[in-house]
């Protein structure tokens, strides 16, 4: 017989299995009005409604049934259900009250006929005990499934600092599961430098009973760098005594990295702003040492020695001059020509370069992939940046070893690679078999001026550049090294769907010779304008100077044979531009030309050409004669095709 009275939900659930039928139906007729009753005679039908019904609390069994013993059942029922058991029993069978209890952990036992104001009782404190428990499961399950699913690395210590519980990751930091921990202080799975810092920060945090937190930096047995915030906190009880200690270790290694790169950003950007603001004034001393050596050079008598000191002289301001474009690559303050290159062309044409610069002690290997994309990126920063990055691979193997240099093709995912979003790149890689970076160099190699090498072979700008270069081109620079083993360093550069950009065809050498003309030049540096006059004067151009913007407006409205006009960029009080609009507004057929020791890329003026300082005599008469053409045809209305 089965029996349920279930039309009125309650709040729990018994089963009550006895053969006998008026048991069973005295038992349901006392609790039917504040329990759901299910009956049944048999014990194995019993075990099939347990596999039915999970939510049984409360099992109420005979002792002696015909299929199975009461105490059996009980043990299987075990098996499948949490719920309090209560044995009935009509003799006083001591044997068979003690199975149940070791077996099916009955909470008690009653014996027939049994006083109904006991048995509702004990039924009533068998429901709480069984709602506790399950309340308590649950609280359980939440704070498991809490531990081990938030991604931190959780624990809980008594006040002596042994485990009482852990999460897998937690124990899987120490390289044991989370059954060998228990019971067992973390100070005696750790290195004594950082048992003695775990140490302290418990008892600071037990002794002051409040949060304790640091930021703790972990170096890995493969030399990876990890950065831990560690929160502990004591648990207490009602008279404020700590009972135990919560730790928590979230791993921010991601959030450090992002600090640092901002960091590095930050010192790239005040970097730049500095070298902005020398680079017109260096430039300017440079045009002007340049321009001088190049206009005595050309004048002085042929003595070889005296020719030998301008040429070493002349070397050495060009190799300032060159410094000078590198600060402002790497802090991504110069205006990079992007366009589309074959990155492997640009490699093979480094051959000879490649050969000449690192020398025959190490053995140099290329892999360069076929059907490469095409990079967008200036060919001739690149090639420094190869250049810089192979010099530096030479570097680091003083004796011998294997340069390899290799491109591929590389979809990036969003997020897979800091500082860059997802896409398709092409990559150079340029690997060594030397030293190795050790991780505390390694996080400085991308700050600028930082180097390793002895004073004088070393500038500390050459990844810095190779970084800014990648930045500029919308990629990054990456860097994996092992000590002893060797350093790879990588070059990530957007890909372009454009075709090969082909440089323009030179014009012929026998090309009609430029217009002579007479030029407004006006810059705020003597020396300079000393140099660039003499230049324009030995191209048979009729020159006439002024030393500042004011001196130039009034030229122009005096003098109205003016054909060019020739203005530094930046000059205190009116600026190079600003007197080139003026002007234009006045005659607006002016030819004009600016030229600039350094101006930020971001406001360069669209429509005026620019020249950039230190600039050599054939590049002014280029710049001078291609102006000067533009306005003849822009005065007989023939402008040029865009």
């Amino acid at each position: 017989m089965i029996a349920s009275n279930d039309t009125n939900p309650k709040p729990g659930t018994i089963l009550v299995v006895d053969d006998e039928p008026d048991i069973l139906v005295a038992i349901e007729d006392l609790f039917e009005n504040d329990y759901r009753v299910i009956t049944t005679s048999s014990p194995l039908q019993a075990l099939v409604i347990l596999d039915r019904e999970p939510d049984i609390a409360i099992i109420i069994s005979d002792q002696r049934m015909p299929e199975m013993q009461g105490d059996e059942f009980l043990a299987k029922a075990r098996t499948r259900s949490h719920a309090e058991a209560i044995l009935l029993t009509g003799y006083a069978d001591l044997k068979a009250v003690i199975g149940a209890v070791n077996r099916g952990r009955i909470m008690a036992y009653v014996p027939k006929p049994w006083d109904p104001a006991a048995l509702t009782s004990m039924v009533a404190s068998a429901y709480e005990r069984f709602r506790l428990a399950r309340e308590l499961d649950t609280e359980r399950a939440l704070l498991r499934g809490l531990m081990e699913n938030m991604g931190d690395r959780i624990s809980f210590k008594d006040p002596e600092g042994r485990f009482v519980r852990l999460n897998t990751s937690k124990a899987k930091s120490l390289g044991l599961s989370i059954g060998a921990c228990l019971g067992r202080r973390e100070s005696e799975l750790v290195g004594p430098e950082q048992a003695a810092v775990i140490e302290q920060m418990e008892y600071q945090a037990i002794t002051a009973r409040s949060l304790g937190e640091r930021i703790e930096e972990r170096h890995g047995p493969d030399g990876v760098t990890q950065w831990f915030f560690i929160s502990h906190i004591p648990i207490l009880d009602e008279a404020g005594t700590v009972t135990n200690l919560a730790t928590i270790e979230r791993d921010i290694t991601e959030r450090k990295v992002m600090e640092m790169r901002l960091r590095q950003a930050d010192k790239m950007q005040a970097l730049g702003t500095l070298a902005g603001g020398v680079a017109h004034d260096f430039n300017n001393l440079l045009m002007a040492v340049l321009g001088s050596l190049d206009l005595a050079s050309r004048r002085a008598p042929d003595d070889p020695r005296l020719n030998r000191l301008l040429q070493n002289a002349t070397y050495a301001a060009e190799r300032g001059a060159s410094l000078t474009q590198r600060l402002l690559s790497f802090s991504r303050q110069r205006d990079l020509r992007l366009q589309a290159v074959d990155v492997n062309h640009v490699i093979a044409d480094m051959n000879d370069l490649l050969m000449r610069t690192l020398g025959g002690v190490i053995r140099i290997e290329k892999s360069l992939s076929e059907g490469l994309w095409m990079a967008m990126v200036d060919p001739d920063q690149l090639e420094l940046a190869v250049l810089n990055l192979c010099i530096n691979a030479r570097d680091a193997m003083p004796e011998n070893g294997v340069l390899t240099l290799s491109t591929r093709n590389q979809t990036v995912s969003e997020g897979e690679i800091a500082d860059m979003t997802g896409g398709d790149y092409v990559v150079i890689s340029v690997a060594d078999t030397g030293a190795g970076i050790p991780p505390d160099v390694l996080n400085r190699v991308l700050e600028p001026f930082f180097t390793t090498k002895e004073v004088g072979k070393g500038t500390g700008l050459g990844l810095p550049m190779v970084y800014g270069l990648a930045q500029q081109s919308g990629g990054t620079v990456t860097i994996d090294s092992t000590v002893g083993v060797g350093t790879v360093v990588e070059l990530y550069l957007s890909r372009t769907a454009a075709g090969r950009h082909d440089a323009p065809p030179k014009e012929a050498a026998a090309m009609p010779s430029a217009p002579k003309v007479r030029v407004l030049l006006v810059d705020d540096d003597a020396e300079v304008r000393a140099v660039t006059a003499a230049y324009l004067s030995e191209m048979g151009h009729r020159v006439v100077e002024a030393s500042d913007g004011a001196a130039g407006i009034d030229i122009l409205k005096a003098d109205d044979q003016i054909d060019l006009l020739i203005a530094d960029f930046a000059m205190p009080g009116i600026t190079g531009l600003d007197l080139a609009i003026q002007a234009r507004r006045h005659r607006p057929d002016l030819g004009v030309l600016l030229v600039t020791g350094y101006a930020d890329p971001e406001r360069m003026p669209e429509g005026y050409p620019m020249l950039q300082k230190p600039f050599g005599r054939s590049e002014l008469a280029a710049k001078v004669t291609e102006v000067a053409r533009e306005t003849a045809r822009t005065r007989i209305g023939n402008p040029s095709p865009r």
